[in-house]
C-alpha cells in the first residue's frame, strides 16, 4: 500500500477528526514527515472516552500508528498521554514492550495541565518543537492524530468499517455516568435517557468539555466530532458564562476591566511565544480602540481554550468570547490570519504558570461530578437519525440518496465533493429516507 491507497481508504471511509474542529484525517497525510503522536491528553475536566478506549484497544492503536508511519516513512510515533491514566499507560507498555515496529514507538507524559491537548502544546511537550502561528503541524514534520481517530482507521484497514457510530462520555447530573457508542445523528435527549435520565429538571447540555463545549438542546444530535455530552444545573458557573450576552460582555469589558493582563499572562499559548494578547482585545473593546491592528489580528492564533475567560479573570470578563466575536467580524469582512508571524521566546516562568486539571475542577464547580464513567461497547439501536452533512472542516457532504429510499447502516448516503477538502457521510443505521436536504438526511426504521 501506498500514501495515496492510504488517503483514499481513510476518505471513503469518512474519517475526520474524533474531536475538536474535525479535520480530515486523510488531509494530514503527506510526505515530509517524521513523527506521528497520538494525542490521549485528553485535558477537558471529566471527558474519559479516549483514555478508556486507548486503555482497552491498545494493540489495535499501536499497530495502526505503526502502520501508518511506514507507509509514510515517520521514524517515530509517540503515545501523548498522561502518568495519572494508570490503566492507559499500562495497557501502552504492555503493547509496545519486547516488540519490534518500523517507528521507534515510545510514551511521552504530558503534564497534568490544562490544555495539554491543544496541539500545539502536545507538540511541544512531546517532541520540543514549536508550530510557528498560522503554520500546520506538518511544517515541523509531525502529524497528529486523537485516540478515536485511529481507531476508526483500523476499522476501516482492518475491518473495512467506515465511521457510523460515535463513542461519547455523558456525565454530571446523569443517574448513570458512561461513555458510550451510539450511532451518529442520534438526539442528546435520547442518549441521556441511555444513561438513566438527568437527576435534575430542566438541565443544561453542554456539548463537548465544559472549556470549549457548546450549549445544545435535546432535539440536537451526535456528530462524529462528539466527544462528551455534560448535563448541568442552569445556575451552574460554566453554564451561566456561556449564557452570557455578547453585548452584556462588551459593556462588562468597557466598565470593569482593570487592565491588569492576568488573562495575558495565563495564556498557555502566550508563554510558549505567541502573539496572543487577550488583555489588549479587552483594552481595544474598553476605548474602541483602532490604532492596534495587530492585536486584534492575532486573535486568529487564538486556540479557544478558555483559561482567560474561565480561569484567569478575576473580574469574570469574557475575553475569550470578545476574541472569537474579533475573528468573526475580521473573517466576515474578509481579512485572513497575518502570514510570517514570529515566535517570541519561551517564557521563563511558563511552568508556575500551568493550570492543573484539579484546580480547574475545583475552580470551576465540577469536582463533585469527576466520578467513573466506564466504557461500554454494547451496540445500541434508535428508530431514527439525522445526520448532518458537515460535520468536519471543509466542503460539506453531497447527498447521493433521495427520500423514501432504502437503504443500509455503512452505505454512503453523501459523497465527498471531488477535489475538495471533504468526506462521504455513511448512514449509522438499516431503514428508509425520511428526509433530503443540502443540510441533512434523516433516516428511520422502516
Amino acid at each position: 500500500m501506498d500514501i495515496l491507497e492510504l488517503k483514499e481508504i481513510i476518505q471513503s471511509n469518512g474519517i475526520v477528526g474524533a474531536g475538536g474542529a474535525g479535520f480530515p484525517s486523510y488531509a494530514k497525510l503527506n510526505d515530509g514527515i517524521d513523527t506521528i503522536i497520538l494525542n490521549c491528553a485528553e485535558c477537558e475536566p471529566l471527558l474519559k472516552l479516549h483514555q478508556q478506549l486507548l486503555a482497552l484497544k491498545a494493540n489495535e492503536i499501536v499497530n495502526t500508528l505503526n502502520f501508518i508511519a511506514e507507509i509514510i516513512g515517520a521514524k517515530e510515533v509517540v503515545i501523548a498521554t498522561k502518568g495519572c491514566y494508570i490503566k492507559t499507560v499500562e495497557a501502552v507498555q504492555e503493547a509496545i514492550e519486547g516488540r519490534s515496529f518500523y517507528a521507534n514507538t515510545r510514551i511521552s507524559f504530558l503534564p497534568e495541565i490544562y490544555p495539554a491537548g491543544d496541539e500545539i502544546i502536545t507538540i511541544y511537550e512531546s517532541t520540543g518543537r514549536i508550530v510557528k502561528p498560522g503554520k500546520l503541524p506538518l511544517s515541523v514534520g509531525v502529524i497528529v492524530y486523537n485516540v478515536e481517530t485511529i481507531y476508526n482507521v483500523y476499522k476501516a484497514l482492518f475491518e473495512s468499517k467506515p465511521v457510523t457510530h460515535k463513542y461519547i462520555t455523558i456525565t454530571g447530573e446523569v443517574n448513570e455516568p458512561k461513555t458510550i457508542k451510539v450511532p451518529i445523528g442520534i438526539t442528546f435527549d435520547e442518549v441521556i435517557k441511555l444513561v438513566g435520565g438527568a437527576t435534575i429538571e430542566n438541565p443544561a447540555y453542554i456539548h463537548g468539555g465544559p472549556m470549549t463545549g457548546k450549549l445544545v438542546k435535546g432535539i440536537d444530535v451526535v456528530t462524529k466530532t462528539s466527544n462528551g455530552l455534560l448535563v448541568l444545573p442552569q445556575d451552574q458557573y460554566i453554564v451561566r458564562k456561556k449564557n452570557q450576552n455578547i453585548a452584556i460582555s462588551v459593556k462588562r469589558a468597557k466598565s470593569v476591566c482593570c487592565q491588569c493582563n492576568r488573562c495575558t499572562e495565563m495564556c498557555p499559548r502566550n508563554v510558549i511565544g505567541y502573539p496572543i494578547e487577550p488583555h489588549a482585545v479587552m483594552r481595544n473593546v474598553m476605548v474602541v480602540n483602532t490604532a492596534d491592528i495587530q492585536s486584534s489580528l492575532n486573535t486568529f492564533f487564538c486556540s479557544q481554550c478558555g483559561i482567560c475567560e474561565m480561569y484567569a479573570c478575576e473580574q469574570s470578563l469574557s475575553p475569550q468570547t470578545l476574541i472569537n466575536e474579533c475573528r468573526v467580524q475580521l473573517r466576515n469582512n474578509g481579512i485572513i490570519a497575518p502570514k510570517d508571524i514570529e515566535l517570541s521566546k519561551i517564557n521563563e516562568f511558563r511552568k508556575e504558570r500551568m493550570i492543573s486539571v484539579e484546580r480547574l475542577k475545583a475552580r470551576l464547580g465540577l469536582s463533585k461530578y469527576d466520578i467513573p464513567a466506564p466504557l461500554s461497547f454494547e451496540e445500541i439501536t434508535t428508530k431514527q437519525v439525522k445526520i448532518k452533512l458537515s460535520q468536519h472542516i471543509g466542503i460539506p457532504s453531497m447527498p447521493v440518496v433521495e427520500k423514501g429510499i432504502l437503504v443500509e447502516e455503512g452505505q454512503v448516503i453523501a459523497r465527498a465533493k471531488e477535489n475538495s477538502l471533504s468526506v462521504p457521510c455513511h448512514s449509522s443505521m438499516s431503514g428508509i429516507v425520511l428526509d433530503v436536504n443540502e443540510k441533512y438526511i434523516i433516516i428511520g426504521k422502516r
